[in-house]
């Protein structure tokens, strides 16, 4: 006697069929979550292996410049300590301009001012063409803008270069010395750095640091 009921009979292709495609579903979707848990797990190396390095440059650890990267009369910006630090490849021209506007500053010896006993002279720098300095405005923190350019319109005739702080008019010159009429009142600040050779800059790290270390 036949069955009419409509079901297929258990074991047959239908059945077969919709349990292989079940099958293949599930061990599809196994595949993959195992596959998502294990690159998840893979990662964690990977991630935690950047991480010291980026609490060392939240405690301020050195960090390296190659100079020869920077062309006579440019300068880059970079951040250590959370704090900008310009570095200003300087041509012969401009360490020249150096001296000749004492009078218009208000600490031309830099005897009031922050800096390493190495870089207390007129080009205030353990290298004439580079200047390092802490690039926030000693008024109230702003960014000073480069107005390297002499005689520029907006800053007077006898401008000789140097930054400007358009947030309140402080002026500084091109060895980072505070102008005469300038809301700061010292010179801008600069950081412990050396010279590891003649191509790289440490900042952060100099002799008098490494002998307090």
């Amino acid at each position: 006697m036949s069955d009419h009921s409509g079901a297929a009979p258990h074991g047959s292709p239908e059945t077969t069929g919709a349990v292989d495609e079940s099958r293949r579903s599930f061990l599809t979707f196994a595949t993959a979550a195992t596959g998502a848990i294990g690159a998840a797990f893979g990662a964690v190396p990977f991630i935690a292996s950047w991480s010291p390095s980026e609490r060392a440059r939240a405690l301020g650890a050195p960090i390296e410049v190659d100079v020869t990267k920077i062309d006579p009369g440019q300068m880059v910006t970079l951040t250590w300590r959370k704090q900008a630090i310009y570095v200003v490849h300087r041509t012969p021209e401009m360490v020249a301009k150096l001296a000749g506007h004492d009078g218009d500053l208000k600490d031309p010896g830099s005897a009031s001012s922050e800096q390493p006993d190495y870089a207390k002279n007129a080009a205030r720098a353990a290298k004439d063409q580079f200047l390092v300095v802490i690039g926030n405005c000693t008024h109230l923190g702003c960014l000073p803008k480069t107005r390297f350019e002499p005689n520029q319109p907006e800053l007077g005739t006898d401008w000789p270069g140097g930054f400007f702080c358009p947030c309140h008019g402080s002026k500084f010159d091109m060895a980072g010395r505070v102008f005469n009429g300038s809301p700061a009142s010292v010179n801008l600040r600069i950081p412990p750095y050396s010279f590891s050779n003649d191509s790289t800059l440490v900042i952060g790290k100099d002799d008098v640091a490494q002998g307090a270390a």
